[in-house]
């Protein structure tokens, strides 16, 4: 779930804030940077969990609200619906209504059904949503028979080939040069790539990519067109940023003209799909492209624990390559948790009833099944999980499979509810029932056949009684929410979900491949089958291939808040030899391996400033602070409470007791004379780490983390006097 659905479906939505200032309450320093840097070209590098959509979406109300940003003049662009959708309602919760939140496709899309009777003449071509079928259509012109897995390889060639704007005589070349692991004869996917445009312009159809190729298109033509939407839209503000294609980095180059109020935001140890054409260079490449950009870097995790953040961090520290370097060294915000688990399995089965098992067990302990996932690398790896959970009583839903609102139960549903909301009066089955909950079930029990015990067992029966069965919840939660809504409201809110692919939450294990996950966070993750030739995959041979693989496996390990448990199995099937070995990007991050020598520390937090009106070449470069590491036995530190003290929290400790409970002592005192409690002067850690470092001048105690300027200012000639072991008297100031 991701942190907007960790709550229930309706919470209670705050206040919208009363000010421009108030906007900026409760954004740490980093991201207040981010919100505050409304004029020019901004980066901002955020790490997984760091509040990313939280800086960028205060930063667009900070601008609206303080008259600085016209609404309608803003456009937020990013990748799906979901992401949008969620963009758009945390915008209206800020006071900041009429900017346009809004997909690549769908903004592009909007333009073009405007513009086309202008730059063209007549209605716009017709838009296919799947283009499968015309592939399969376009093989069977050329006398080409192609299998089910064939087929959607070859799709996925194409879609690579439009979005990276290479034409059918180049893909050979080009394919070959990206190192694309192709189905068939690459000269042969030409040919068909060929046959296929040739039939959408005989059928008069457009797909997906070419709304995107026919507004570069249009723009590129007409200037009259590019400035009037230049006019229009005047900052942008670009989500996920490292996913961006060539395709869609070109759109954006003719949305902006030679303006540069644009803000990017990206991780590029998060790009892991590569294989749609996505890159993460245009985010790497930045500052060169904008030597005026501000760079605000977001390493606060928010989302899990020290423990799960610090396996992140090893994961990545052994990385090589261009995303490596300017990878983020995260600090987890959150208290400590339990170490990641790792277990070893025979085989596939076992391996898959193991997880079961523990999941049963955390559901038992009151870990409500929505927050736990199963991660997998492949699809076909979920068959197995299916029937394990089945078998173990366990509740589960399918992610990346067929999308919730497609599926034939919920359009039937669908139909079924808005009937009884326009002719409810008449249905007899709704003649005793008044509340809303009450009538959806009477609704979908009559027309969905929907029960209030599961089916037994798994497979279709049981997705379909989960799907009908988050639709009564979702109506139970729009009732506690809004009470008296009618059953024509819950429709409403179905058609504005369907609208913006945001489904209802399904009570049961998620089971979803790593790519699918991206995004969304649980409780409990288990990530299955973390062996080699899954993680990193067969087909996964270069350099770069197998870099995007540990990124792919750094995604999983970050959707986890609290638990996390990595396991692998020795072979696939019961008997089978025992011919695999854990993957190499557990060696020396899992017990019992040895450590690998780590590169240096990735970016710490902070913001750099660029310098206005010079040449990139002129631009100095920011020397990176130094990582926090422990002074015992060395290691990257990333949890907050242990970069206080500059060590582990299990290394040995050099306190001073007694200069310990001394402080303590003057911070009570302190605490009392000013109304307010102790640890606002200072924190336990701070203190510790003061006793331990027993600092003897100005320099030496501002050193120690915790101690700010400020702090330093009102407390330092005290703090130092107890170090001393001075008494303290009326001639020690105190600001």
């Amino acid at each position: 779930m991701t942190a907007a659905t960790h709550s229930p479906l309706f919470p209670q939505v705050p206040a919208v804030p009363d000010s421009a200032d108030a906007v900026l309450e409760g954004l740490d320093p980093e991201q207040r940077e981010v919100a505050t840097a409304l004029r020019g070209p901004v980066c901002v590098l955020a790490g997984a969990g760091t509040g990313k959509t939280r800086a960028i979406t205060h930063r667009i109300a900070y601008g609206v609200r303080s008259g600085i940003l016209q609404p309608a003049s803003v456009l937020a662009v990013t990748f799906t619906n979901r992401a949008a959708g969620e963009m758009r309602g945390r915008l209206r919760q800020l006071g900041a209504q009429g900017v346009q939140a809004r997909t690549f496709h769908s903004a592009a899309l909007r333009q073009l059904q405007y513009f086309w009777p202008k730059a063209v003449g007549g209605s716009l071509p017709r838009l296919v949503d799947r283009k499968i079928q015309l592939v399969a259509d376009a093989a069977a012109g050329l006398g080409t028979r192609l299998d089910r897995g064939e087929l959607r390889d070859v799709t996925g060639e194409i879609e690579w080939c439009k979005v990276t704007q290479t034409i059918p005589a180049d893909y050979p070349y080009a394919a070959a040069k990206a190192g694309r692991e192709a189905p068939r004869d690459l000269t042969e996917i030409a040919h068909l790539y060929a046959a296929y445009e040739d039939l959408k312009r005989d059928r008069a159809v457009i797909d997906f990519e070419d709304v995107l190729l026919l507004t570069v298109a249009v723009l590129q033509d007409r200037q009259d067109i590019a400035e009037q939407v230049r006019a229009q839209y005047q900052h942008f503000v670009v989500d996920e940023y490292q996913d961006v294609s060539p395709l869609q980095q070109r759109l954006l180059d003719l949305w902006l003209g030679d303006r540069d109020d644009l803000c990017v935001v990206g991780d590029a140890s998060q790009t892991i799909y590569s294989f749609t054409g996505a890159t993460p260079d245009h985010l790497l490449d930045f500052r060169a492209r904008h030597p005026g950009a501000t760079v605000v870097k977001l390493v606060r995790d928010y989302r899990s624990t020290p423990q799960v953040v610090r396996l992140a961090n090893g994961l990545l520290a052994q990385a090589h390559g261009r995303a490596a370097d300017h990878r983020l060294e995260l600090v987890s915000q959150r208290p400590s948790g339990p170490e990641p688990g790792y277990t070893e399995y025979t085989d596939e089965p076992a391996e898959a009833e193991g997880a079961a098992r523990r999941i049963r067990e955390l559901i038992d302990a009151g870990v409500p099944a929505a927050e736990i996932a199963v991660l997998f690398r492949t699809n076909s790896q979920s068959e197995t999980y299916e029937q394990a959970l089945a078998d173990a009583g366990v509740p589960y839903q399918l992610r990346g499979a067929e999308r919730f609102f497609d599926r034939p139960e919920v359009r039937k549903a669908g139909l079924a509810l808005r009937g009884a909301a326009r002719f409810g009066g008449n249905d007899s089955r709704l003649d005793d029932v008044v509340d809303l909950p009450s009538q959806v079930r009477a609704v979908l029990s009559g027309e969905g056949g929907w029960t209030i015990q599961p089916p037994a067992g798994s497979g279709a029966v049981r997705e379909r009684w989960e799907s009908l069965t988050a639709l009564v919840n979702l109506a139970q939660d729009l009732a506690a929410a809004r009470p008296g809504a009618t059953l024509a409201d819950f429709v409403a809110e179905l058609d504005e979900r369907a609208a913006a692919q945001h489904a209802p939450t399904v009570q049961g294990v998620t089971l979803a491949s790593l790519h699918a996950a991206k995004g969304l966070e649980w409780d409990a993750v288990f990530l299955v089958g973390v062996a080699e030739g899954m993680l990193p995959i067969t087909y996964a041979r270069t350099d770069e291939q197998i870099e995007e693989e540990r990124r792919l496996l750094y995604v999983g390990v970050t959707r986890a808040r609290e638990r996390l448990h990595v396991s692998w199995s020795l072979s696939r099937s019961p008997g089978g030899r025992h011919s695999r070995r854990p993957s190499r990007f557990l060696d020396g991050l899992r017990p019992g391996t040895t450590p690998t020598v780590g590169r240096s520390a990735g970016s710490v937090g902070g913001v750099e400033r660029g310098i206005r009106g010079v040449d990139a070449t002129a631009v100095p470069r920011r020397a990176q602070r130094t990582p926090a590491r422990c002074r015992v036995c060395g290691r990257t530190l990333t949890d907050a409470g242990e970069m206080k003290l500059m060590r582990c929290e299990d290394c040995p400790s050099d306190m001073d007791e007694g200069l310990y409970e001394r402080l303590r002592e003057w911070r009570a005192v302190q605490a009392a004379n000013s109304g307010q409690p102790d640890f606002c002067v200072f924190t336990d850690r701070t203190l510790m780490a003061i006793a331990e470092n027993r600092p003897d001048s100005p320099a030496e105690l501002s050193r120690i983390p915790g101690v700010l300027s400020r702090k330093l200012r009102s407390y330092g000639a005290e703090v130092l006097a107890i170090c001393a072991g001075q008494e303290l008297d009326d001639e020690i100031a105190v600001d």
